[in-house]
């Protein structure tokens, strides 16, 4: 134990002489500052000198609580280490904003400054904080779009939401591959449940944005989205989720059928053309359709939707037959909100999906999406054969 006392004493110890050297070195600097204010950049202005105001300043090494802050009587002088009512450096607010964007909620948060800092930040001073990005936010939500896009991903996750009280509501989310083959979250919708109405305001608010040109939308099978898709872009083709597909016809299937059915789908999903996958398909229905006459005939309704991704080169064919790729940003998304267990309000979560947004944005710049390169040429004759040039 009193090894434990004197470690924990020798720490205090030591942030104190950091403390206290940063102190230092902060009113050395800023005395420096004023004198080179009036000396170097400003010789016409009088410096009278007019000693020094005390403040508190939050650094990343702990709160200082009497730094002297120099002045003149006129009010010339502002150091540029800090605004004037600023108390705390830039970092607090930054850390804020990463901390929660990681899914930390406010509490933990005070809880965590409260360590680091030794005094306390109440959450809702904390949520003050993270506050900051509401106007950033809006100006995301309504930034210009390029005009084309080869492919868009469509797809909706439930969060846990307190308005009156906790309830799930949707999260929508559009993830587009531009024509060079470079991902980017185009918007995300917070509230209610998910509707095909839900999507057709979303899909004219993508148009209205700039969103002219899309060859292909891919999501999974909620009913009335693809009718959505074709009102506002009739020129798009569209793609059913085949992993959600197969999922499902395995889910309603029995347990020691499911892996002969999952093996005899495969063909379907795996053909070079079109003309191969049907009769794959024919081979599928006979050994089938008498045991299972409804997932049979399910396939048979959407087959079409189902092997649009055929009619695409066959590099990105992988990338644009299932929902994956909007699926595993979802997934990060709902890592980061998961242990908030419900968010307080719509701009909470707008945050939290918001600052993942754009983090995600910033990464996808760097790297293009495996096999859109080579598919280039032949996208762009596809755009110039449906919209023109």
């Amino acid at each position: 134990m009193s090894t434990s006392i004197g470690q924990k004493s020798l720490e205090n110890q030591l942030d104190e002489m950091v403390r206290e050297f940063v102190e230092e070195k902060l009113e050395l600097i800023m005395k420096e500052e004023m004198e080179n204010f009036f000396e170097n950049e400003h010789p016409e202005l009088k410096n009278a000198k007019n000693g020094h105001y005390q403040r508190q300043l939050d650094t990343k090494y702990g709160r200082i609580d009497d730094l002297q802050v120099p002045r003149d009587r006129d009010n010339h002088f502002q150091t540029e280490l800090f605004n004037p009512y600023e108390r705390q450096q830039a970092w607090l607010g930054e850390t804020i904003i990463q901390m929660y964007q990681k899914g930390m909620s406010t509490r933990e948060i005070g809880h965590f400054l409260d360590r680091i800092l030794g005094h306390s930040y109440s959450p809702a001073t904390i949520s003050n904080i993270t506050d900051l990005v509401e106007e950033d936010i809006e100006a995301w939500q309504q930034r210009e779009l390029q005009a084309r896009y080869s492919v868009v991903y469509l797809d909706g996750t439930y969060i846990k939401l307190r308005r009156d009280d906790v309830a799930n509501e949707v999260v929508y989310l559009v993830v587009g591959v531009t024509e060079d083959g470079y991902r980017e979250i185009l918007g995300f919708y917070v509230g209610g449940q998910e509707s095909s109405l839900g999507w057709r305001n979303i899909l004219l608010d993508l148009y209205n944005r700039g969103v002219q040109e899309i060859l292909l939308g891919v999501f999974d099978g909620l009913p009335g989205l693809e009718d959505a898709m074709k009102e506002v872009y009739p020129k798009a083709d569209v793609q059913r989720c085949v992993v959600h597909k197969v999922r499902n016809t395995l889910n309603s299937a029995r347990k020691k059928d499911q892996s002969a059915l999952a093996e005899d789908l495969k063909p379907i999903y795996e053909a070079n053309t079109k003309d191969e996958a049907y009769e794959c398909f024919q081979t599928f229905r006979e050994k089938w359709y008498k045991k299972y006459p409804k997932s049979v005939k399910s396939w048979e309704q959407d087959l079409n939707v189902l092997l649009t991704f055929l009619d695409y080169p066959s590099s990105i064919q992988p990338m644009i037959y299932t929902t994956n790729i909007i699926e595993r940003t979802i997934k990060e998304i709902k890592k980061r909100t998961k242990t908030m267990n419900s968010l307080p309000t719509e701009m909470a979560a707008e945050k939290v999906v918001y600052l993942q947004s754009v983090e995600y944005n910033e990464k996808w710049t760097q790297r293009k999406l495996r096999g859109f390169s080579a598919a280039h040429a032949e996208l762009q004759d596809m755009f110039k054969s449906r919209y023109g040039n």
